[in-house]
Formats: structure tokens, sequence, C-alpha cells
């Protein structure tokens, strides 16, 4: 977080920077996940990684870490009523995507797009 923005759109981009936080954010839509669900979810994603963006998300305001205080660690992370707000955010960009991608293709782009599952932010709340 930055001391000064010029204007909103800029803090809305700054909290969303790093290549996995929408997915996150996105696949927390659903329900509380486990750190090895989000794994599953973006195998991509190295676990150090992972840990950098939830922490981010968390210091945001985005998430929020729950410890169930059990043997073995029992971990999750779920969206905060203000993570949620970002549901139409999400959805929005996710369309925008979704037809850039045709746009890219239509032009004989060699792009692919991995779904077009909504699942998650669909189901978040406002």
């Amino acid at each position: 977080m930055k001391e000064h923005y010029r204007i909103g759109v800029d803090v809305a981009l700054d909290v969303l920077d790093g290549k996995w936080k929408s997915s996150l954010l996105c696949f927390m839509g659903t329900g509380p996940k486990r750190p090895g669900e989000l794994q599953r979810y973006l195998p991509q994603m190295t676990p150090k990684v992972m840990n950098q963006q939830l922490q981010a998300l968390i210091t945001d305001g985005l998430i929020v870490r729950t410890d169930y205080h059990e043997k073995p660690l029992h971990v999750d992370y779920r969206l905060t009523p203000n993570g949620a707000t970002l549901r139409r955010i999400l959805i929005e960009m996710s369309l925008w995507g979704e037809h850039q991608v045709q746009t890219w293709q239509t032009a004989g782009h060699p792009v692919d797009l991995e779904t077009f599952d909504h699942s998650g932010f669909d189901q978040m709340s406002d």
C-alpha cells in the first residue's frame, strides 16, 4: 500500500496486483479454503508465493486466516465482507478478459483461456 494514490482505480489495481490474487479471491468465493485446496487449484503457484499472496490479501483486509489450533495443523482462509465486495469487479474483469481472448483468437493469435468457470465469484455475496 502506498501513501498517496491519484485515483481510486490505482488503489484497486494496487490491491489486486499480483499474478495469483484474483484467482485466489475467486476460488475463496465458494467458501473457506485450506492451503492444500488452494495449492491444488493453482498448482503452478509455489507454496512460498502462495503464502506471500495470502499474506498480502490478509494485510489488505480482503481475507482472514483462521487457525483451529488442532494437530495436525488446521487453518483455512476465507473472504472478509470487504473482500466479498470485489465480486462485481472480478466478474466484469473476467468477462472483459474472456472477450479479449476471443478477439485475439479471431485475429489469429495463439492464446488460450483455461476456464470460463465463474462459480467462485458468482457465489460471493455483495
